[in-house]
């Protein structure tokens, strides 16, 4: 028996024994004396009676332990050419006075703190201090519009925003204050407080009563204690991404979420605390959470915060200077980044000029990881390419390949192995479990380990009929896909969300946007295949009955408004107008069908077609955007 297959084994035999031994290796004021409250399914609690502190756990505690001078951060940011080291003493200190600083403004254990940054060790700085008094923060992504911000801010109500003044992007400076100042504007609830962290590309104006300079604030404030806090108390909220109207916030425990991540980065990516991870992404998604600043400070390694991008800031070598400069262990990015590196540098030029002889391991998710894709970057590195899949739901990995207990085989195009604490199964809509084989819907029987979120913030009922009502007695991924000797395959997603750059849209939130616009009747979005992005969303657009402007007028108003309701992160550029959408004799539009045709596979006539000759005009619309092969 190979040690993965005894670690599930040791899992799946006692639960409760595995993860009470995995919650020895954090530090608790008061240990949970079990880890699993199963009381009140299907809201499970993980080391619900124990007492910690996730701050205390990424930062004093490895201060105390004399790791004071080992490097905590290293922030690499390329677009403003600036290269900082953050040791772990150093970082305790700014932690501590802008908690202190926060704590001045009245931010108290349970409060709600947004946090509104680009990538720069400030943005780390604001999460860990939130945690460290025991406040509950909402990172929220700074490409998003003022209105998504807004209704972030409806739903968690936050006492305080902590934000800066401007984001760098590798041809512009993008000014976060006033989309702020908007945000607050449109929303009901307004806060107490902003702290704006000035930076000098493009300083801010602040709002006199409101606003407070960040350096000023921290500079005069007393460091602040870490505030102990319950294992099942929640450490943040994570809105998934695309959403408009009602948003739906993840929510993450803190107990749970520190034995899981800190198990994970030993024995999923194989790190000790010598070593350097780095997880390309942004503060702004879980993968930014979970492995740019909790797992790897939670083990007390060394983690890279990158500003930039994988190409043009300044070229398709910026990822293997960072590696080989950082002497970086395993790195962890999007298959999309991966493509846009191929695209610019398909025979490897970029990479035979650095040594990556620390390299040991790439890790990629956030998308579907294509075979070419794989392949190419195995055979360019060098090194074991493992594909691993999770979600912001899970906060850490569902299947993979654990490189820290043993490489296993696993072909390429598959998702790996499931690690311990995760029971999946492949279902039909009746509830059935498939056979090896069969494409059906990825489900994990419950209950789910710890990490995973234990409810939506503020809707119970919502996360039971989002999550659990499909299929009782499991959670429901949202993912289709099938098993094969062991192996996952992640093949689809099941409902109406696309993948574009990594980062997960809903079409339907784009549609909403869409429908808004005067001239527009009806709409469709759909999620066409992008070789550089994985998807692209495309839209179809019904006009309303006598509309006579031009055509291109009216799509250009629809991309912009997707642009200002959205943002520039759904990369929405494709639209058309069409007479008719295809639909069911019921009403239901054929998204599945014009996926098919704008993507040129295979494809049957759907039985419960309404109109078949409404596809030929999708057909010519897809074919002048460039899609709809013949």
């Amino acid at each position: 028996m190979g040690a993965y297959q005894d670690i599930y084994n040791r899992w799946t035999t006692d639960p409760e024994a595995f993860w009470m031994e995995a919650a020895e290796a954090i530090d608790w004021s008061k240990k949970p004396t079990a880890a699993l409250d199963d009381s009140t399914p299907p809201f499970y609690r993980w080391f619900a009676d124990g007492e910690m502190n996730t701050c205390h756990n990424c930062v004093d505690r490895h201060v105390q332990a004399g790791r004071g001078d080992r490097t905590a951060i290293v922030y690499d940011s390329p677009v403003t050419d600036t290269r900082r080291e953050i040791t772990y003493a150093e970082l305790q200190d700014e932690v501590a006075r802008l908690a202190g600083a926060m704590k001045a403004l009245g931010v108290e254990k349970g409060d709600r703190v947004i946090i509104y940054m680009p990538m720069i060790p400030d943005a780390a700085v604001a999460m860990l201090a939130c945690a460290r008094l025991g406040a509950i923060h909402s990172v929220v992504f700074g490409g998003f519009a003022a209105n998504e911000l807004a209704v972030r801010i409806n739903d968690c109500q936050p006492k305080v925003i902590l934000s800066a003044s401007c984001g760098i992007e590798p041809n512009r400076v993008v000014a976060y204050k006033p989309l702020l100042d908007g945000a607050i504007a449109l929303a009901d609830c307004k806060p107490t407080a902003c702290i704006i962290k000035q930076r000098a590309e493009k300083p801010a104006d602040l709002t006199p009563g409101r606003d407070h300079d960040w350096d000023a604030v921290t500079a005069e404030a007393a460091p602040a204690a870490c505030v102990p806090v319950g294992g099942a108390d929640p450490l943040y909220i994570l809105y998934t991404s695309g959403t408009t109207g009602k948003p739906k916030g993840v929510v993450r425990s803190n107990g749970g979420h520190a034995v899981a991540l800190h198990w994970s980065m030993g024995n999923v990516y194989d790190i000790g605390q010598d070593d350097t991870f780095w997880a390309a992404s942004d503060v702004g998604w879980v993968v930014g959470h979970s492995y740019i600043v909790y797992a790897p400070l939670l083990l007390g390694c060394t983690t890279i915060l990158f500003e930039g991008k994988p190409v043009g800031t300044p070229d398709a070598g910026t990822f293997w200077r960072v590696i080989s400069e950082n002497n970086v262990k395993s790195f962890f990015t999007a298959p999309t980044a991966i493509r846009a590196v191929r695209q610019v540098d398909p025979k490897g030029a970029f990479i035979k000029k650095y040594d990556l002889s620390c390299l040991k391991l790439q890790f990629l998710a956030g998308e579907r990881a294509d075979p070419p894709t794989v392949e190419w970057t195995k055979e360019k590195l060098g090194v074991p390419v493992i594909d691993h899949w999770w979600q912001t739901e899970t906060g850490w990995t569902v299947s993979g390949n654990p490189a820290g207990l043993e490489l296993l085989d696993i072909p390429t195009g598959s998702a790996g192995v499931p690690m311990p604490g995760y029971d999946i199964r492949i279902l039909d809509e009746g509830g059935e479990e498939l056979p090896d084989g069969e494409l059906g819907a990825i489900c994990v029987k419950l209950p789910m380990p710890p990490s995973s979120l234990p409810t939506v913030w503020g809707a119970d009922d919502r996360f039971e009929k989002s999550y659990l009502s499909a299929y009782p007695g499991y959670y429901e991924t949202g993912d289709a896909g099938r098993r094969e000797n062991g192996a996952l395959y992640i093949m689809a997603r099941t409902d109406d969300v696309i993948n574009v750059a990594g980062h997960r849209l809903s079409t339907g939130g784009m549609e909403e946007v869409l429908a808004g616009h005067a001239d527009v009747a009806e709409c469709a979005v759909i999620g066409v295949a992008d070789e550089l992005k994985g998807q692209l969303p495309l839209g179809l657009l019904c006009l309303t009955k006598g509309v006579d402007r031009p055509h291109g007028e009216i799509v250009a108003e629809c991309i912009a408004r997707i642009r200002q309701e959205i943002g520039p992160v759904a990369a929405f550029k494709l639209c058309a107008v069409v007479d008719q959408l295809p639909k069911t004799r019921s009403g239901k539009i054929l998204r599945g069908t014009m996926v098919s045709i704008a993507d040129g596979t295979d494809w049957n006539m759907p039985a419960t077609i309404d109109d078949p000759a409404v596809l030929d005009g999708i057909a010519a619309a897809l074919g002048d955007l460039g899609y709809a092969k013949p």
